[in-house]
């Protein structure tokens, strides 16, 4: 199978670098058994970057290599040792590349070099328990996980940046003329369709420089897939100027230059887009024996249209330095009507988000459906191995609104919650934190409602409401120790000491 040499359409897989994970991890040295926390963060994964490179005119390593994995990020250690950022992954393309997602929407053009868009993100790094400690929370003994970076399958298409664009049937010259005007070299020769990708040169007339390329196999039909014009008439579609060039020694027969220039242009009409583009002619192969007297009988007829004419050969590059010139006026015209950039360009048409809501919850046959950038990335963090990783979850949740939300929408006890992708989602049993309109307050990772009652606190309370009402003489003492008496709780030995004590919220007994 014949290996191609120009690719200007791919498939692209481009896979971006995991975070690395948070680490757990406590300050152990001598005499210093518990140090306080000092996990590490991870390091955020490597970012697919697309980038401009004037030396690339084909996306040919794509098509043989059609997924890119950037490198991950380094795991978080122990004395506060973050782990090492995963190295972004640039791949460069051609000048002139269109990026698409899967459903046709584009996402940038790419055009002038050093153009870059970052095309994939890498996953952020998860949090090392250091980073979680808290005033409450002073020995997290957790760590979150670092995220996986995104995903997608993208499409790169290229469309030659060119100011002159010529146009024209198989064998009508267009490869002898880009030759002669310039260094490049096509292959030439006498069969129709020797070109089989778009050819660009290099043409300076005066002070104005500019590039010409020419789209082959156009025939009649290309439009709809004939030929291979089908493939290339893309590559037109940035050009300043259309150049027909009219094969003035054809030897097909039925076929005469002014029908040929008909029916290109009916095929430009019918791929769209190009009725502003000013227009040249250029009869080739004047050297030919009749070339000059077929010019002088097609001249009149194309001047009706209002395009300039120019008599040429490729061969002799008898009236090339004409018709560069007239070229050279049309493209300097152009870029003088066009703003000027003060620096390279990039379009970029994001993907649509909603920043001002945070959460949807849906009710769908397998449960409530809870989709969001911060629930979901909550997920993607969390240990669900460690139980006080997963109250955190549960208490980051409930600040967001998402319990209060699944209440209001009439969610009751036990019903299954789905938090992610349809495919991929993470489902709870919802248990509601809301009772009264009070919210339930505990360690991270535990649920008071499953606890006992805390009697050192109650014991308490009902001390001080009884000391309102004490005898003459009594001390608080004496009121604790009937308290105890008359609820049975004699037998305990509570420290009165601090009990009491404004602040004091302990709740251990000896």
């Amino acid at each position: 199978m014949a290996v191609p040499t120009f690719v200007d359409r791919v498939r692209l897989h481009v896979v971006a670098g995991r975070g690395g994970n948070g680490v757990a991890s406590v300050h152990r040295e001598k005499f210093k058994p518990l140090g306080g926390p000092d996990g590490g963060n991870g390091g955020p994964g490597g970012s697919i970057i697309l980038r401009v490179d004037p030396d690339v005119t084909t996306l040919i390593d794509y098509h043989h290599q059609a997924r890119r994995v950037a490198p991950h990020g380094g795991h978080g250690a122990g004395a506060h040792r973050n782990g090492g950022h995963g190295e972004d992954l640039v791949l460069p393309v051609p000048d002139g590349t269109v990026v698409t997602d899967e459903d046709g929407e584009v996402l940038a053009d790419l055009v002038g070099p050093g153009t870059e868009m970052t095309i994939a993100e890498g996953g952020r790094g998860g949090l090392g328990n250091a980073a979680l400690a808290s005033a409450k929370r002073k020995a997290p003994g957790f760590a979150l996980l670092g995220e996986p970076g995104e995903e997608l399958v993208i499409h790169l298409e290229l469309k030659v940046v060119a100011d002159i664009g010529l146009v024209g049937f198989p064998s009508a010259g267009k490869s002898s003329l880009i030759a002669a005007l310039s260094r490049a070299r096509p292959k030439i020769a006498d069969y129709p369709f020797t070109t089989l990708v778009p050819n660009l040169g290099v043409v300076k007339a005066g002070d104005t420089t500019f590039t010409v390329a020419d789209v082959p196999g156009l025939i009649e039909g290309a439009s709809e897939g004939r030929g291979l014009g089908h493939d290339f008439l893309r590559h037109v579609e940035r050009c300043a100027a259309l150049v027909h060039v009219v094969d003035l020694a054809t030897l097909e027969p039925g076929r005469n230059p002014a029908e040929d220039l008909d029916v290109i242009e009916r095929e430009l009409e019918r791929y769209g887009g190009l009725a502003d583009r000013p227009r040249l002619v250029a009869l080739n192969k004047i050297d030919v024996p009749d070339g000059r007297d077929m010019a002088d009988i097609v001249r009149a007829e194309v001047a009706e249209r209002g395009w300039p004419v120019f008599d040429v050969s490729a061969a002799s590059h008898e009236g090339l330095r004409q018709l560069s010139f007239a070229m050279a006026e049309v493209v300097a015209a152009r870029r003088a009507a066009e703003p000027r950039e003060e620096s390279t360009r990039i379009v970029i048409r994001p993907r649509s988000t909603s920043a001002a809501v945070e959460f949807t919850v849906k009710e769908t046959g397998e449960g409530w459906r809870v989709r969001g950038e911060k629930p979901e990335r909550w997920i993607r963090q969390t240990d669900f191995s460690n139980d006080e990783a997963v109250g955190f979850l549960a208490d980051r949740l409930e600040r967001l609104g998402v319990e209060k939300r699944l209440v209001e929408l009439g969610a009751n006890e036990g019903d299954p919650v789905l938090i992610g992708q349809p495919d991929n989602a993470v489902v709870f049993d919802f248990r509601p934190g809301i009772d009264a309109g009070a919210q339930m307050l505990g360690r991270r990772g535990e649920d008071q409602r499953f606890s006992e009652s805390r009697v050192a606190r109650q014991r308490r309370r009902a001390i001080d409401a009884l000391m309102e009402g004490r005898a003459e003489g009594e001390e608080r003492a004496d009121v604790a120790r009937r308290y105890d008496q008359e609820h049975g709780l004699a037998h305990l030995d509570f420290d009165d000491e601090h009990d009491g004590q404004d602040g004091d919220d302990r709740d251990d007994w000896q």
